[in-house]
């Protein structure tokens, strides 16, 4: 990354990752996700990262890489995809994924974290 900084004329580069390294298992994708980083940071660029991934979070904690988490999210939890656009400091503790499969008809026990099988007739 460093001889493309260099190949840039040595320009600003601006990054932005979506969802780095997806369908890999959550420890890989956050130690080779911060090397990635590392090495953009180091090379002088600057960017964004955008995940649903938690474990990715904890990239900001290197003072190294002069990160920050921000968040959107939706303010109605009934229509977890009517999102405001606007960024918030901070980690999103509000998920998702159980509204959005509530939406397609299928309980959830709030206990055990379970689906109720629906009644099929026969």
């Amino acid at each position: 990354l460093a001889q493309n900084s260099a190949a840039n004329g040595g320009r600003p580069v601006l990054f932005l990752i979506d969802e780095v390294l997806s369908g890999t298992n959550s420890r890989d994708r956050r130690v080779a996700a911060e090397a990635v980083i590392a090495a953009l940071v180091a090379s002088g660029a600057v960017g964004a990262l955008s995940t649903h991934d938690l474990a990715l979070t904890e990239i900001a904690a290197n003072p190294a890489l002069r990160g920050v988490n921000v968040h959107m999210q939706s303010e109605d939890p009934e229509q977890p995809l009517a999102f405001d656009y606007r960024v918030k400091p901070g980690i999103l503790r509000q998920t998702n994924a159980l509204a959005i499969v509530k939406m397609l008809g299928i309980e959830i026990d709030p206990v055990l974290g379970q689906p109720h099988a629906p009644e099929i007739d026969v």
